[in-house]
């Protein structure tokens, strides 16, 4: 926990105090304190054995990344880091701890939690003048009608995912989209960014199939036999399509579609080629080094949470190596403007938008093994940025400041 109040955390802490000889004094250091708030959900199952189905310090590693190289680059500036870590276990009370971050002066949150948990935190009296970083909730709800000014949204929107799915699918002409998705309430709400993203870009879906799983089964010997009928069954009598885009948040079944449909179709969506913010085969724009500094840090492959964990870490160090201050006000005041370039091996400065607090920035196309593209696509022009046809652009925000 923090030894001090914001107020004092805000200030510049001298490194060596003067003699009573009246020699040199020490250049004074710039201190500044941020936690990571996150708790252990139930994850659901992962299909593949490959994936492993829990992470233990999956986004809190990335922000522990991103913590050591604030320090390494800010001892050269007098500037230094502190990062307070508090995970709150499975049923816990996220606004307790929260508010005990709050009460101990800490203004600045990177927030690894459910969109629910978010703006239960971000609701709170006390977090009225917070920072909050948000580095897990995609729901476009967030950045509609329950935005919020104290949160920025660093991980991208649900939204923006499909529209740089649909962006390259219109640029390579697959414009007929089968949709399949889960029945659970996070598919179906992505499922309605697809219809929304094919409205917008001039896509047709020709057929839409809800499913679920029946198979309990899929660990024996004979799984893969069920499986293996299952699919052609849901997939027959499609009208002629160019891909299956399936929603299936909750991972259960969507890796199945691949190779099992009746037509040989390419599968895309929350399976097959996905839109993110990151993968562990994307090696653009010097994003190796990424990788490899957080495999000696952490012995595993980077994900997204840990991505945007670092990322949230790194746009502090920016914003208080900017003004040479950890003044809570005067982050907020830098990181709301157009002045932010944030550097995130995305090969271009990136900023917030202003009406909904939603990070800009290119949307990575990859499958399992390597990168395919990144979006927005060419032709897909805006007059001031090209990343704002991803997303809710102003003239759609729904979002109104009031909290």
């Amino acid at each position: 926990m923090l030894a001090s109040t914001l107020a004092a955390a805000a200030l510049a802490t001298p490194a060596g105090a003067q003699g009573a000889s009246g020699s040199a004094a020490k250049s004074a250091e710039v201190v500044t304190h941020y936690a990571y708030l996150g708790k252990e959900y139930r994850e659901p199952a992962p299909l593949s054995l490959l994936k492993p189905a829990v992470i233990p310090d999956e986004g809190l590693a990335g922000v522990r990344l991103g913590t050591k190289d604030n320090n390494l680059a800010g001892k050269f500036l007098g500037l230094k880091f502190v990062l307070d870590e508090t995970m709150v276990p499975q049923g816990g009370d996220v606004v307790a701890a929260a508010k005990k971050l709050l009460a101990s002066g800490q203004r600045l949150i990177i927030a690894d939690l459910s969109a629910t948990d978010l703006l239960a935190v971000a609701d709170l009296p006390q977090a009225k003048d917070a920072i909050i970083l948000n580095i897990r909730a995609r729901d476009d709800v967030l950045r509609q009608t329950q935005c919020r000014l104290d949160v920025f949204h660093l991980i991208p929107s649900d939204a923006m995912l499909t529209d740089a799915l649909a962006q390259y699918l219109v640029w390579k002409k697959w414009t007929r989209w089968f949709l399949v998705r889960g029945k659970h309430p996070a598919d179906i709400e992505y499922a309605n960014d697809i219809k929304r993203s094919a409205k917008l870009y001039g896509a047709k879906i020709v057929a839409e199939r809800a499913y679920e799983l029946q198979t309990g089964a899929r660990r024996v010997d004979t799984g893969y036999q069920e499986i293996q009928t299952q699919m052609p069954m849901l997939t027959r009598g499609v009208p002629d399509y160019d891909v299956a885009f399936v929603a299936d948040e909750t991972n259960s079944f969507g890796l199945y579609l691949q190779y099992r449909t009746t037509d040989p179709r390419p599968v895309v969506g929350t399976d097959g080629l996905e839109a993110t913010a990151w993968g562990a085969a994307y090696e653009s724009y010097a994003a190796q080094t990424l990788h490899d500094d957080f495999r000696k840090l952490a012995r595993r492959e980077i994900t997204v949470r840990d991505y945007e964990g670092w990322l949230a870490a790194h746009l502090l160090e920016t914003a208080v190596k900017h003004g040479n201050a950890s003044n809570v006000d005067a982050i907020r005041e830098y990181i709301s403007s157009d002045n932010l370039k944030l550097a995130g091996y995305k090969g271009e400065g990136m900023n917030f938008r202003s009406w909904d607090n939603q990070l800009r920035q290119p949307i990575l196309l990859m499958d399992q093994l390597s990168l395919v593209s990144i979006s927005p696509q060419p032709g897909f022009l805006h007059p001031k940025y090209n990343t704002d046809t991803l997303g809710f652009d102003q003239p759609q925000s729904l979002c109104k400041f009031s909290k």
